[in-house]
């Protein structure tokens, strides 16, 4: 095997079915770990029948999609580990060759696989600029993109009490911080069909819970709290958006709750790598050969 799905999932049988057919028309050879965190028993059967290569675990109700691919990377086998949302398709069967080619730099620890949300617009998401080099970004999206698994495990994988969004983007910064970059991809475009079961409000308490999660965890202390006030505001100013005002107010005092109860974890990153990550998120992406000299030594 030279590659490693794994797949986070939770009662979306047919999702399922559709992502692993595409996975196995591709044109290299990948073992599939589904991480299984629903209760249909209509899953396990459809595995066991229509594909009984891939290997089945199942997790338990509820422990959140940063605990699935944790757990689904600690069992992988392959080097590089493509821990994709069960409702993307690889529509082309080159997309994990073409982005197996992009590790070819020892501090590109993640690839942000192009994707199109396919039920919104056709528009191309998160793909590299038409020009030499190596081009970065601050964050991957959870259904697009693979890892380094060496990278991912030294430096913890996900925070688990992030639970729901978000945990992506902590993640990429922990790894700028510690001499890894993520790269935009090239490669043909994944169709992500968000599910029409997606809870919403979920997402949108988690979202706004998790981006003051975010400042906590990683702002140095000079910057925390302009970082934090922000943060909240935006939050309130999301909520009047979307007519969802208590709904984003609730998930930001959840936020500070969080805070508290997590409050011996911090760990902010130095100042040079929060500036960095910070251009990188306003402005857009840039080539490693223009920032190569801010980051620090790989620690391995």
């Amino acid at each position: 095997m030279k590659v490693s799905f794994v797949i986070p999932t939770r009662n979306r049988v047919d999702e399922l079915r559709a992502f692993i057919r595409s996975a196995l028309a591709q044109t290299v050879r990948a073992e599939i770990l589904v991480m299984d965190d629903g209760n249909l028993e209509s899953t396990a059967t459809m595995l066991a029948g229509e594909f009984p290569q891939v290997i089945h675990h199942r997790l338990g109700i509820g422990r959140g999609p940063a605990f699935q691919r944790n757990r689904g990377i600690e069992l992988a086998s392959c080097e590089i580990v493509f821990p994709l949302d069960d409702d993307a398709l690889l529509v082309s069967p080159r997309t994990v060759e073409q982005t197996l080619a992009e590790f070819d730099n020892p501090r590109i620890g993640a690839v942000g696989i192009p994707y199109m949300n396919v039920r919104h617009s056709r528009t191309v998401l998160q793909r590299a600029p038409d020009a030499p080099g190596i081009h970065l970004t601050h964050a991957f999206v959870g259904a697009a993109h693979a890892v380094r698994r060496d990278v991912f495990l030294r430096l913890g994988g996900f925070r688990e009490h992030f639970f729901y969004m978000g945990e992506e983007g902590d993640f990429c910064l922990r790894m700028l911080n510690a001499g890894f970059v993520t790269r935009l991809g090239a490669a043909d475009a994944i169709e992500h069909h968000e599910s029409p079961k997606r809870d919403t409000p979920l997402a949108d308490r988690c979202g706004r819970r998790n981006d003051v999660l975010f400042a906590w965890h990683n702002t140095p202390c000079h910057w925390l709290p302009a970082h934090l006030g922000m943060t909240s505001v935006n939050g309130l100013r999301a909520g009047i958006a979307t007519r969802h005002p208590l709904r984003m107010l609730g998930g930001t005092l959840s936020g500070y709750g969080a805070c508290w109860k997590h409050r011996h974890e911090r760990a902010p990153v130095s100042s040079a790598i929060y500036r960095l990550h910070r251009r990188l998120k306003k402005s857009g992406p840039v080539r490693l050969d223009q920032i190569e000299s801010v980051l620090p030594p790989l620690p391995f």
